[in-house]
């Protein structure tokens, strides 16, 4: 059966900063921080509040950024982003910031989402007469703006922003303002930050560790914020919002030192590795993790079973994350330069390997070859997650039941398959059982339909 080896797809990455005379330097620095959401393509929009420039390209921000390149980004404002493609195919023109120019004012806008409903206002929007100049979903925005009839930017965003349906965290510069806006559900992370007198927002607090910042709090759902030369001003864009935080944040997507909704995300994989091992002991010699999302959970099994945890993988520092490749073929050959067995550490051992997810099943299948051929006696995977039977459409790229190995065949069935001793997979009651009232009430609720589902990771009450 042909097994397509991918992983989960991230969201992309934002950064936004007002009031600071190296805006774009802060802005490169922190979507270096941010380049594990999006490695497809990058780019930066600054004004200096008469003008606005900017430049992207497809690749990682090392790649498209340069030292004269950054001289030429002046400003005290600037935007930033870092993608991967979801809502719009791949192609300069759908990278992000977007730059709108207009004899009523420039508008430049980054998103992180799913605008589910894109489509349909598109097709409006056409019939209207709008020309689209990319097959971005983000672009819809800014064509609702420039064609509602209200004075300010921040009625027109309201507005455009109330025909929107789906996950999305928004920021938008002009020659005046910087303006950061969450979907009512919170489905996707923001974070508000100080930099010395600069304000600062970002898709995850590591950004802000990286350029200095101090965290001031989350972005709110359905939260529209104003930062301009007055200062900054907050209002709420629906009368009942509340947090449902996607929960594969945590699991996968954020960096361990990014803190989200008051949990520092390693802490709390830690906690759901230990969580898994009270449910699902196994009798190994050692434990090891998949590199890197995985290494919180392991060490949490590890430590609560009093088994040793050793590095039995190496990864590759100078290849991507495998599914950046457009093919089957190359993303085969991705994980052989991606990862590595360490023979010494697992050769004639029981093996319990802990990862933090479970999607189409050949990346775990490699993964148990590798320990195998490096001497593994047993090779036993556990997953820190519930298995995932459905799609999400909220800025996951899982959207197909076909595509999702635990909705088509039994846990038995799925442990011959990529060639394991045993599989085992977190409950999606033991999501909801560590010591935190904040980790059960974010992780037990926002996992329930990873496992069960309705069509979607993300749980709406």
């Amino acid at each position: 059966m042909p097994l397509e080896l991918t992983g989960l797809k991230e969201e992309c990455g934002v950064f936004g900063v007002w009031g600071h005379p190296q805006a774009s330097r802060i802005t490169y620095y922190a979507l270096h921080s941010l380049q594990h959401r999006g490695q497809e393509g990058t780019g930066i929009v600054v004004t200096d509040g008469k003008s606005m420039q900017g430049k992207k390209g497809e690749g990682l921000v090392t790649d498209i950024f340069t030292v004269q390149s950054m001289a030429e980004l002046k400003g005290c404002a600037a935007i930033g982003h870092v993608r991967y493609s979801l809502g719009g195919a791949d192609g300069y023109e759908n990278v992000q910031p977007l730059l709108f120019r207009s004899s009523g004012g420039s508008l430049a806008l980054c998103h992180n989402g799913n605008v589910l409903n894109g489509s349909e206002l598109r097709r409006q929007l056409e019939e209207q007469g709008s020309i689209f100049q990319t097959s971005s979903d983000s672009e819809v925005l800014a064509h609702l703006i420039r064609r509602s009839r209200l004075t300010s930017a921040r009625e027109q965003v309201r507005f455009a922003l109330s025909l929107l349906q789906g996950a999305y965290a928004f920021l938008l510069l002009t020659e005046k303002e910087l303006i950061a806006a969450l979907d009512p559900k919170g489905l996707r992370p923001l974070s508000l930050g100080r930099l010395g007198r600069a304000w600062v927002v970002a898709s995850e607090t590591c950004a802000f560790d990286i350029i200095g910042a101090q965290y001031e709090r989350d972005v709110l759902p359905g939260e529209l914020i104003i930062i301009n030369e007055q200062g900054i001003h907050s209002e709420t864009l629906t009368p009942d919002p509340s947090r449902t935080l996607c929960a594969m944040e945590y699991v996968y997507f954020s960096r361990p030192d990014s803190n989200l909704g008051g949990i520092n995300v390693h802490t709390a994989r830690k906690e759901l590795g230990r969580q898994l091992a009270r449910e699902c002991p196994v009798e190994a010699d050692v434990v090891t993790g998949v590199p890197d999302s995985s290494l919180s959970a392991a060490i949490g099994y590890a430590e609560e079973l009093r088994i040793p945890y050793e590095l039995g993988l190496i990864k590759s520092r100078y290849i991507g994350r495998t599914f950046i490749e457009p093919s089957p073929s190359l993303r085969e050959q991705g994980v052989k330069l991606k990862l590595s067995a360490v023979r010494g550490v697992v050769e004639g051992r029981r093996v319990a390997l802990v990862d933090d997810s479970f999607v189409r099943g050949t990346t775990g299948r490699r993964i148990t070859r590798l320990l195998r051929e490096a001497g593994a006696k047993e090779v036993h995977v556990l997953i820190s997650s519930p298995p995932i039977k459905y799609p999400c459409y909220y800025g996951i790229d899982t959207l197909s039941t076909a595509e999702l190995l635990a909705a088509n065949y039994s846990v038995r069935e799925i442990t011959e398959i990529i060639g394991a001793d045993s599989l085992h997979f977190l409950s999606v009651e033991g999501m909801g059982k560590g010591k935190s009232t904040l980790f059960r009430t974010f992780l037990k609720r926002h996992q329930l339909k990873i496992a069960l589902g309705t069509g979607s990771t993300i749980l709406t009450g």
